[in-house]
């Protein structure tokens, strides 16, 4: 099951779109979620017997809106409701535990082009066991190419498999990029080193990662691309022309804190394009653990 929170905004409209999308390609159903808080409000925290509660109509009328949004666009889905209560990062979280993914938007704060994304998106892609998307408003140009940062540890394989997947189910061909940079103390005089050496052997090792997954995609197209780039800056140069990029990431912190990697998070803060972000298992089950 896919499953999407909205609020009604255009970020969200923008994550309900492109869940429903999914859903259909992945022949999953789709539980749209919104999440009722009442915190801010400190309404009803001791309710009183046969008082209105004058959050609940506006909460179900987004999931009212929702739904018809989701018919006109996908007539054919399943579409399953939630109003859960709470607040809306930990609570979309546990909503998500058995999903095959989690859909949000994204929203920008401050008015600079490198916008943050919103904290609740953040929080979850931090602590998600499933693929995260964060989605864009906006996005409506098919490109028909879907970006995987791509290294030699053990997080990008379980992003790789994820981005071979969309990929194939989108017909869109498959843009494994790797970046790399020279340390430091290579700049130094007296130093020598071959750069088209260490191109050839970061090139091999591209090759080597999405070997296995060529065989078993036959049908993807794959783009190896190498760059002498700092990875979040390759990632969402590529976001230009992709319609998702997909990023690995481990997870790592304090007991009960699994935080995103840096380049995970640059590019969930900066990409044009969505961005899905997919944990390793063992991440996984270190979260699980600590939960």
């Amino acid at each position: 099951m896919i499953i999407v929170a909205v609020d009604g905004s255009p970020a969200a409209n923008a994550a309900l779109d492109w869940a429903a999308d999914d859903a259909v390609r992945m022949h999953e159903p789709l539980r749209i979620v919104h999440v009722l808080e009442r915190l801010p409000y400190q309404i009803r925290m001791y309710p009183i017997a046969d008082w209105p509660d004058p959050l609940r109509p506006a909460a179900e009328k987004i999931i009212q809106e929702a739904v018809a949004r989701v018919r006109n666009r996908q007539p054919t889905l399943e579409v399953k409701t939630d109003i859960v209560e709470g607040a809306p990062a930990p609570a979309i979280q546990e909503t998500g535990a058995e999903a095959t993914q989690i859909v949000l938007g994204t929203r920008g704060l401050g008015g600079f082009a490198g916008a943050l994304l919103g904290s609740v998106s953040t929080y979850v892609a931090e602590h998600a066991h499933c693929p995260v998307v964060a989605a864009r408003p906006g996005q409506h140009t098919a490109h028909g190419e879907v970006v995987v940062g791509v290294d030699d540890s053990d997080t990008s394989r379980p992003a790789l498999a994820y981005a071979f997947e969309q990929a194939k189910l989108r017909g869109a061909r498959l843009r494994a990029v790797h970046a790399w940079q020279l340390p430091i103390h290579l700049y130094a005089p007296g130093i020598p080193y071959d750069l088209d050496d260490i191109q050839a052997r970061m090139s091999q090792m591209v090759r080597d990662a999405v070997a296995g997954l060529r065989e078993r995609y036959p049908e993807v197209t794959v783009v190896e691309d190498v760059r002498t780039a700092h990875p979040v800056d390759a990632l969402c140069q590529a976001s230009d022309a992709a319609d998702l990029v997909v990023v690995g990431s481990h997870g790592r912190g304090a007991v009960g804190s699994l935080l995103l990697g840096s380049v995970s998070r640059g590019v969930l803060h900066h990409a044009r394009s969505a961005v899905a972000v997919v944990r390793s298992s063992r991440a996984a089950a270190s979260g699980r653990s600590h939960e």
